[in-house]
Order: structure tokens, then sequence, then C-alpha cells
């Protein structure tokens, strides 16, 4: 008898100890906390250069400041206001001048004539005055004319203006202006 009240009292704990691992405990949740990191905003670009990259009626344009080498220049800091004569103006000038100015022994020459379309400055069209002159970065100076609303610039008439970037501006002009 002795052995069977020593069996129950070991059933017995055995039991409760079983009854209390099986209570209704919530259950232990292990908390997942994902650190993302934020990523910097990227600026997007849009330089003088840029403006001219991203229009269809300025690829000679683009092509010539690649030829000079003026690409890193003016997307540089700036501000630069830009007449950015369009592809019928360098077509009007006469047969085979853009091709020569394109080859490497012109360099020289071309830079001249894109510096002669570049002023220092954000200069929009609302701050151009008639008979204003601007002085560009090739150092030659430009007269500006303000008739019935036309703007021009040398003789070269104003088409679009006030195309801002994010350092300075461009204005297209439908002639290549020479020094």
């Amino acid at each position: 008898m002795k052995k069977l009240r020593v069996f129950s009292f070991v059933a017995a704990a055995a039991v409760s100890t079983f009854a209390m691992s099986c209570e209704n405990k919530p259950a232990e949740v292990e908390e997942v906390v994902e650190v993302v990191e934020e990523a910097p905003v990227m600026e997007v670009s849009n330089t003088v250069v840029d403006i001219a990259i991203g229009s269809p009626d300025h690829t000679t344009l683009v092509a010539a400041v690649q030829a000079a080498g003026l690409v890193e220049t003016l997307q540089g800091e700036g501000p630069f206001t830009v007449f950015a004569p369009t592809n019928a103006a360098f077509s009007a000038l006469p047969a085979g001048t853009v091709e020569g100015l394109l080859k490497p022994e012109a360099k020289a020459d071309l830079t001249a004539i894109l510096t002669l379309h570049v002023v220092a400055g954000n200069v929009m069209s609302g701050d151009l005055a008639d008979g204003q002159m601007v002085t560009t970065l090739n150092g030659k100076q430009l007269k500006v004319s303000i008739k019935d609303g036309k703007v021009m610039i040398g003789d070269a008439t104003v088409v679009a203006a006030d195309l801002a970037g994010t350092n300075g501006v461009v204005h297209v002009i439908d002639k290549v202006l020479l020094p």
C-alpha cells in the first residue's frame, strides 16, 4: 500500500507539473525591428548643358560644346546665361562652317564663338533692357534690343526665353553669334 501511495503522489506531481506548463499564458513574442537607412535625396541635375542636351533643336550646339571641351565648365556652379542657337541657326552658316569648327585644330575658334553666347550671371528676360550691353565670357559685348516685344541679342532674335536650370538660364536664339 505504501507503494501505491508513493506512486499516487508521484503521479499527482507529474499531472500538476504538466497542467502548470499548459496554462494559457500569452506566448512570448520577439519583436523584430528593421532599421532602414534613409537614402539621401538626390537633386536632379538640370544644368544649362542638360537643358541643351534635352532639346532636339540643339544637337549641333551640344556637339560644339563637347568639341570645345566646355561641357564641364558649363555644368559648373555658374550661374550662366546661355544664348543657345538652334540647329537651324547653325545650318544657316555657310556650307562647311560647322564641320570645320568641329575639327580639333579649330578648337580655339569654336571656343571663341561659343563663349560669345554665354554671359556670367543669371539674366532672365525681364532683366534685359533696350540698349543694354552685356559682356560675354569671351570678353566681347553684345547689345540688347527690344522692339515690339521682340528681344534681340546682337542680330539674333530670342525665340524662347527663361529656360531655368540649376546653374543658370537658357534663352534660345535663331542665329549663331560670330565674333
